[in-house]
């Protein structure tokens, strides 16, 4: 008996509505474009420096990669991952909101106003969202403010844009801000586990033809 209805759960076809396969493609869109983003962030925090007028011996250096490729690598998946929040936020603006006020009561009620669980997801959310805007808007500051031969020990002119901040201060708050975002992603992942690993079950199960009716 347990064996027959093991067997009829297993053939009845899974089904996901749009709405939720559209948000598990966004999510997958900005986790991708995250990883290229980090795993090329990490090869730049190992070899930071550029050119130097030909002084650097570890410029040339290839880990899987050339240095090009790597800059392509991470241009590319911060874009990805940038474009993909923007649409994420554009279709759950009303969540956007409802997080906004959530943070605001978090912070200015004098009341034990919301269960421990829940300050820890504010508090995770809101430092994912703090550290993808100062990556984004720094990242953005690189993307239109390149820099063409390095910083030549200070002869280059267009090595600092001036654009608010120095060039130096941009990188710092890029890194940081990355380094800050990750941390925070990681224990967002560590506490929705067992909903990411089955939502994305039920999502590829959904994909599976149906079988014809007799």
């Amino acid at each position: 008996m347990g064996k027959a209805n093991m067997m009829t759960m297993q053939a009845k076809p899974i089904r996901m509505s749009r709405q939720t396969r559209t948000n598990w493609l966004i999510d997958t869109a900005v986790f991708l474009g995250a990883v290229l983003a980090i795993f090329s962030g990490i090869y730049f925090l190992v070899l930071p420096n550029g050119y130097e007028g030909g002084r650097n011996t570890w410029y040339g250096v290839v880990l899987l990669f050339t240095r090009q490729t790597w800059t392509d690598i991470h241009l590319w998946g911060g874009v990805l991952m940038i474009m993909a929040v923007v649409v994420h936020f554009t279709l759950h603006w009303n969540w956007v909101k409802m997080m906004a006020r959530r943070l605001r009561r978090a912070v200015t009620c004098r009341e034990d106003c919301f269960s421990r669980g829940a300050k820890i997801n504010v508090a995770v959310d809101a430092l994912i969202a703090l550290g993808f805007l100062g990556t984004a808007v720094s990242g953005l500051y690189f993307l239109f403010a390149p820099v063409s031969g390095g910083y030549q020990g200070g002869r280059n002119p267009l090595w600092d844009a001036g654009w608010l901040f120095s060039r130096t201060t941009w990188d710092l708050l890029h890194t940081w801000s990355a380094v800050i975002m990750i941390i925070a992603a990681m224990l967002h992942f560590f506490i929705h586990w067992r909903w990411i690993v089955n939502v994305t079950r039920r999502f590829f199960l959904s994909l599976r033809p149906r079988p014809l009716s007799a």
